[in-house]
């Protein structure tokens, strides 16, 4: 049977065919730079969410401004075709120009103007490209969004598709609407409870209303293959929220919304390794990019289809502890060490927005009070009473009660004052922890109790145990002022203890080292270590009430 009834037919099928590899094979199709439609025959786009997405690496820009742009899968699925376009939001006017590095794409010229677009050069199956946009430095700008369109294959394409908007903040003229942000905030928090699980600082957060609290809220999809998350909180650098399998920081999925160098908003996706700056992951499935910068307040809200990962895999579990971060950043963008941090108190379950996320006190009161009274015992009772043991026997001699002179029944009393407080501080720590919880601290608070009757050793081990306590309280803090201030203490302490060691040398040679008249060298010299004390005492509470 004959295939082709004659050579002229046999001509017109191959052209047809050579006509459908020009449109598609070598992606030169400049003619459909209006349309974004292209040419397969009676084939046409599909109407369902596009398995592939558009990311750009900036939120913002001026005049000038380069912008890299990212095409890329969400699946499996991988594209062979495509067409990259910018455009002003509203309007099918073509804006700013690409450039490409890759050889496997080209630049196009649209209405004219060279370099508006970019397409493929082959039809080789693609999961990610990547091209440099960059504005225009004059004439009437305003917000832009980038489209595209692409192929699955000849007869799967969608076309149109979009990435968030990039909002224009430069000098300019902008064709925005006057008064009319160019970007949503998060929303307050009455769907809290309804449709997202919400976790802030304090609990009753509103950021539409309280700019001095930190929220953020998440909403999934039924299948938790999306999630629509929202972050708000006062910071000079960065807020960042956080998924995790534990209440301390390592193996987190965090995403963080910080300033650029330029100073402008970007959304980062990282994972946390433990206590130092965490690894920045690509953005990969993130869409839908808000962020807005008001008084001070960092706000973000973006769709990410990223699964949450927090360890070497990434988890098929719904149940994830809350964190909350936010610090500075340094000039490059890069963010620094956090001065704020909320932890929620029990795991959230991304599927069930009804039930109520609390957050932990970073350190408990239980905690804080066996602080407080272990400083109150060490620091205040305990010193004073060995020194009016060692300097003070001589004053108010043979006045007392019962036999006994006033130095021994107040080092007595003082001393047993700050047994009982160490005893009772012991007790609530270990009723809280009911466990060992390691490292140094717990083991030298433990000899301190146990040396408490001995006292030329425990004097050695009170200080090195105050000093891991603190640390322990400012393990998330960069100055460390609360050890500063106890160097400042024992300084001090050391240096009354030398002044009435040098007193009690004078008096043995029926001396002194200075006069007060009446009133005895080494009375002067503890009151004067007792106001010297409260101040230091009275700061370091306050550090531990702050933690």
């Amino acid at each position: 049977m004959s295939v082709c009834k004659s050579p002229q037919m046999f001509l017109y099928v191959l052209l047809c065919c050579v006509g459908v590899v020009h449109c598609y094979g070598h992606g030169r199709v400049s003619e459909v730079c209006g349309s974004m439609m292209p040419s397969h025959g009676s084939n046409s786009a599909q109407t369902s969410t596009a398995p592939f997405n558009i990311t750009a690496d900036k939120t913002t820009f001026k005049e000038g401004d380069q912008i890299t742009v990212l095409l890329n899968n969400q699946s499996e699925y991988q594209f062979e075709g495509f067409m990259l376009q910018a455009r002003r939001v509203g309007s099918t006017t073509l804006i700013g120009t690409f450039t490409v590095t890759d050889s496997s794409v080209q630049l196009l010229s649209c209405d004219g103007v060279a370099n508006r677009a970019v397409s493929h050069t082959s039809d080789s199956k693609k999961s990610s490209i990547q091209a440099k946009w960059t504005a225009p430095t004059s004439g009437q700008l305003g917000d832009i969004e980038f489209r595209a369109t692409f192929a699955k294959g000849f007869s799967t394409f969608w076309v149109g598709v979009k990435s968030s908007t990039v909002a224009y903040n430069g000098t300019g003229t902008s064709s925005a609407t006057p008064n009319t942000p160019t970007v949503s905030l998060v929303s307050s928090n009455p769907d809290c409870g309804k449709t997202k699980v919400c976790f802030s600082q304090p609990s009753n957060c509103d950021p539409a209303a309280n700019t001095g609290c930190y929220f953020m809220a998440v909403q999934t999809s039924s299948n938790q293959s999306e999630m629509r998350i929202e972050m708000f909180g006062q910071a000079s650098g960065y807020v960042s929220i956080g998924f995790s399998n534990d209440q301390e920081m390592g193996n987190d999925d965090i995403y963080i919304c910080g300033k650029d160098s330029s100073g402008n908003l970007q959304v980062q996706h990282a994972f946390s390794t433990g206590k130092t700056a965490p690894t920045i992951l690509s953005l990969v499935n993130v869409t839908n990019i808000n962020t807005a910068l008001t008084n001070g307040n960092i706000n973000c809200s973006f769709t990410s289809r990223n699964a949450i990962s927090t360890g070497s895999r990434a988890s098929s579990t719904s149940e994830y502890y809350l964190m909350i971060a936010a610090g500075p950043s340094s000039s490059q963008g890069n963010i620094q060490i956090h001065t704020s941090k909320y932890v929620s108190s029990t795991k959230a379950n991304l599927q069930d927005p009804s039930q109520v996320i609390t957050g932990a006190e970073e350190f408990p009161v239980i905690v804080k009070a066996h602080g407080c009274l272990m400083l109150i015992s060490w620091m205040t009772t305990g010193s004073i009473g060995m020194l009016i043991a060692r300097y003070l026997k001589g004053v108010a001699k043979d006045h007392g009660c019962c036999g006994k002179d006033f130095w021994f029944m107040a080092h007595v009393s003082l001393m047993a004052l700050s047994v009982t407080a160490t005893a009772i501080a012991f007790i609530l720590v270990f009723s809280y922890a009911r466990d060992w919880s390691g490292g140094a601290h717990p083991v030298l608070g433990c000899l301190v109790m146990i040396l408490s009757l001995i006292q030329p050793i425990v004097a050695a081990f009170r200080f090195a145990a105050m000093f891991t306590g603190l640390a322990l309280f400012e393990e998330y803090k960069e100055d460390g002022w609360m050890l500063k201030v106890m160097g400042g203490f024992v300084t001090w302490e050391a240096l009354m203890y030398i002044l009435q060691d040098l007193n009690l040398r004078a008096k043995k040679k029926d001396s002194e080292i200075c006069s007060f008249g009446s009133t005895k060298p080494e009375t002067v010299l503890l009151v004067l270590f007792i106001l010297g004390n409260l101040p230091f005492l009275i700061a370091l509470l306050v550090g531990i009430g702050r933690s």
